[in-house]
């Protein structure tokens, strides 16, 4: 009898620690995330095709799923739902990432306080701090309720149990990166504690119809710290930001498998506690009583959102070399080539003073509709002529020093409107048959030279 000479192919013995792909050899480079030094040696493993099992649930026609349990369920904070796509499904996961002291935990013990008044019972498992400094924390922010319990593990399979005894209708991890498997080697953090952690958590939480919150820490890059097949498991993945000496916190859907991804919370973090902001409009402008040069308006979309934002820029000269261009809130290489494109096209030198580009409130600018506003406000501060009372720019400059037409405008300008402004510059045709909102005086520029001109015509004042 013949044998067979078929060698077996090589088992992968390298696996990336950010995205789980396999090679059979060392790479300096992910071949699937593109990931610099992130390929370890994790040792051969067979592949094991198992048995058919036995169906349980046949498959069934999509008329005669039952729709209910895809209902989402308010948490008792607007804000928080609203990123949610109107609260918490049963059995769904959200992974909620942030910086370290951004306000994840105070967030999601209101959430949970607010949930177990609710007459829900809530498991709140903190891996980072014992269940006294969460109490103390609980009545900081007044988030004690008798259906709230809580649990200092940092072991997976405790954890476990405590779910199976208590059977909570909303679970919080805090954080998953503190909770480590007895079965699987290595720290708490790790690649394969983090996989093993998470995916036995859904499995509990799919199984049982559990809610779950799972908190998870972020790199130094404001990525989601762990291996990337983590945000492919959850069923939401929400994003906190913000900067650290700014009460302002922005809550926003990376993912969202229950509804959009488009929508932004707004919360003030204060000594009290974390509170929703329904009407954040206001928030990024200044106090002046006059108008100052290098100070323009502009209308920004967080999402569905839209949030009216103050750009200021100052100007000051250079001492001869390279000169400084210093932002905060903006983009520093749009900043670059709207500064490149006043000096060339509108005639407005800036090639040798130092630029200094910011936003008011810890905002920020990223979408390409605020460039109008950053171009009127370093114009505005060359010439030390202010901007006009009353009056904000929204569009995007292109090379050409031409303003493009950007998305929303309407809506843009309806809340400007509601807050008290009276003009606006926008891209010519941008509004298309839409009308302006009454008592607005809408003015159509077709580039950025003629946009500075209008800013410093005696009528527009």
């Amino acid at each position: 009898m013949a044998t067979s000479t078929r060698k077996k192919a090589p088992a992968p013995a390298y696996r990336c620690t950010e995205c789980g792909w396999q090679a059979i050899k060392w790479v300096g480079r992910c071949g699937e995330c593109q990931a610099w030094g992130t390929v370890t040696e994790v040792g051969q493993q067979q592949v094991r095709t198992p048995p058919a099992a036995t169906i349980e649930r046949p498959a069934r026609p999509i008329g005669e799923v039952d729709a209910t349990r895809a209902q989402a369920r308010p948490t008792g904070v607007g804000e928080f739902d609203r990123v949610l796509g109107g609260g918490l499904v049963t059995g769904g996961v959200v992974l909620v990432a942030g910086e370290p002291g951004i306000g994840k935990s105070t967030l999601l013990l209101d959430v949970a306080a607010r949930s177990a008044r609710d007459g829900r019972t809530v498991l709140y498992v903190s891996g980072e701090e014992s269940a006294a400094q969460v109490r103390l924390r609980g009545e900081r922010i007044e988030a004690l309720a008798r259906d709230l319990y809580l649990a200092s593990e940092t072991d997976l399979g405790t954890v476990l149990a405590q779910i199976d005894r208590l059977h909570p209708d909303l679970l919080i991890i805090d954080s998953v990166q503190t909770i480590a498997s007895a079965e699987v080697d290595g720290a708490p953090g790790n690649v394969s504690q983090v996989r093993e952690v998470a995916a036995a958590i859904i499995q509990v939480a799919k199984r049982d119809g559990i809610g779950t919150l799972l908190v998870g820490h972020v790199t130094k890059d404001g990525s989601i710290a762990g291996p990337r097949v983590l945000e492919h498991l959850v069923d939401v993945v929400v994003q906190f930001e913000g900067e650290r000496h700014s009460r302002l916190r922005l809550v926003r859907a990376i993912k969202n498998r229950y509804g959009p991804t488009d929508e932004v919370g707004c919360f003030d973090l204060t000594e009290l506690g974390i509170t929703g902001l329904p009407d954040p409009s206001g928030l990024f402008l200044s106090r002046m009583d006059e108008p100052v040069p290098g100070t323009c308006v502009t209308v920004t979309l967080e999402g569905r959102r839209p949030l009216v934002t103050e750009v200021q820029a100052l100007l000051v000269p250079g001492n001869g070399g390279s000169a400084r261009r210093t932002t905060n809130g903006v983009d520093s290489s749009r900043t670059a080539m709207i500064l490149a494109v006043l000096d060339r096209r509108a005639g407005v030198r800036l090639r040798d003073d130092d630029c200094y580009v910011s936003t008011v409130g810890g905002a920020k600018l990223s979408e390409p509709a605020a460039d109008l506003a950053i171009a009127l406000a370093l114009a505005s501060a060359k010439d030390g002529c202010p901007v006009p009372a009353g009056l904000l720019a929204v569009g995007e400059v292109g090379l050409a020093g031409d303003v493009r037409g950007v998305g929303g405008v309407p809506r843009r300008l309806a809340e400007a409107a509601r807050i008290g402004f009276r003009r606006a510059i926008v891209p010519a045709g941008s509004m298309g048959t839409e009308l302006p909102p009454d008592g607005m005086r809408v003015l159509e520029v077709r580039d950025v030279h003629a946009a500075t001109r209008v800013i410093a015509m005696p009528a527009a004042r």
